[in-house]
C-alpha cells in the first residue's frame, strides 16, 4: 500500500516529461513533415500567415481577417518537389548554405585554438593580474552581442572588412566564451600532472600539447558543438555586416521567408538543421561530459 503513492508519482512524472518532450519535438516533426508537402498545399494551409503583396492595408488583408491557419502534420500527397527546388532549380540556396560553412568552420577552428592557449595561460600559469584579466573576459562574455555589434561594425569598416567574411570570422575567433569554458575545464585537471611534467623537464609547449590538451578532449568537443550551433544559426551579424545578399548565410534567408516560398522554406530548414542534428547526436556524450567536468551548472 505504501508503494502506491510512489508508483503514482512516477507515472505522473513520466507523463509530464513525455508531454514536455513532445512539445520540444513538435517543431522538428512539424518542419520535416511539411517539407514533403507541395507548395499549393502549404499555401492553402498557411497562406493566411503570409503578408500580401498588396500591403498591410487593402482588400487582401481585410479578406484574411478572422481566418485561421490549420496545422498539418500529414501531407495529403508526399512529394519531393520542395527539395528539388532548393537543391537543383534554385542554386542560391546551396550557395547560401556554403556561405554558412565558410564562415562557421574558420570560427570554430580559430576560436578553439585561441581559447585553448588562453585558457592554459589563465588556468595553469601564475602571473600578476591573471584573475583581473580573466574578469575582463567575463565582462565581455556577459555583454549582449548587440552591445558589441556597433564597435565591430566600426572596426570592420575601418579595416576594410565590411561586406566580407572576415567581418564575421575575426570577431568570432576572439570571442570570450571558449576561453571561459576551457579555463573552467582546465581548473579541474589536478596540478600534480603539470608538476610531474615540469619535474621531467617539460616546457610549457610540451605540458600543453602532451598533458593538458589530451585531458581536455571532452571540453574541446563540447566547445566545438556549442560553437557550431551558435555560429551556424547567427542572423543579426551577417544581416548587418554583409550588405551583399550573395554573401549571406542561409539563416538570413530563413529569417525573412517571402510569400510563395513557404514550401521551399520548410525543405531548406530541414537541410539547414541536418548538420546540427548529426553533430549533436554524434557528440552528445562528449557535450554532456564536457559541461559536467567544466564545473558549469545548468
Amino acid at each position: 500500500m505504501r508503494d502506491k503513492p510512489r508508483i503514482f508519482a512516477k507515472i505522473m512524472l513520466t507523463f509530464m516529461l513525455a508531454l514536455f518532450a513532445a512539445g520540444m519535438l513538435f517543431p522538428l516533426v512539424f518542419t520535416i513533415s511539411n517539407s514533403f508537402m507541395s507548395e499549393d498545399e502549404i499555401t492553402a494551409a498557411y497562406g493566411i500567415l503570409s503578408p500580401s503583396a498588396e500591403g498591410d492595408s487593402g482588400g487582401a488583408s481585410d479578406s484574411k481577417a478572422g481566418q485561421f491557419a490549420v496545422l498539418k502534420l500529414i501531407p495529403d500527397k508526399v512529394t519531393l518537389e520542395q527539395y528539388g527546388e532548393a537543391l537543383f532549380r534554385k542554386p542560391q540556396f546551396l550557395a547560401m548554405f556554403w556561405n554558412a560553412v565558410v564562415m562557421t568552420v574558420p570560427i570554430i577552428a580559430g576560436q578553439t585554438l585561441v581559447a585553448a592557449l588562453a585558457a592554459y595561460a589563465l588556468g595553469k600559469l601564475q602571473f600578476a593580474g591573471r584573475d583581473k584579466l580573466f574578469f575582463l573576459y567575463l565582462i565581455t562574455m556577459l555583454m549582449p552581442f548587440q552591445v558589441t555589434l556597433v564597435p565591430n561594425y566600426i572596426m570592420a569598416d575601418r579595416l576594410g572588412l565590411l561586406n566580407s567574411f572576415g567581418a564575421i570570422i575575426w570577431p568570432g575567433i576572439f570571442a570570450a566564451f571558449g576561453v571561459f569554458l576551457l579555463r573552467q575545464f582546465m581548473l579541474q585537471i589536478p596540478t600534480a600532472y603539470v608538476e610531474a611534467g615540469k619535474m621531467d623537464g617539460a616546457g610549457h609547449a610540451q605540458l600543453f600539447l602532451r598533458i593538458v590538451l589530451p585531458m581536455c578532449r571532452p571540453g574541446l568537443a563540447a566547445l566545438v558543438i556549442l560553437l557550431f550551433i551558435d555560429n551556424w544559426n547567427m542572423v543579426e551579424q551577417p544581416l548587418i555586416l554583409l550588405t551583399d545578399a550573395a554573401k549571406q548565410p542561409l539563416s538570413v534567408y530563413l529569417s525573412r521567408v517571402r510569400e510563395g516560398e513557404q514550401g521551399i522554406a520548410f525543405a531548406v530548414s530541414v537541410l539547414y538543421m541536418a548538420p546540427m542534428l548529426f553533430i549533436f547526436l554524434y557528440g552528445e556524450n562528449d557535450l554532456i561530459a564536457g559541461i559536467q567536468l567544466s564545473g558549469l551548472k545548468g
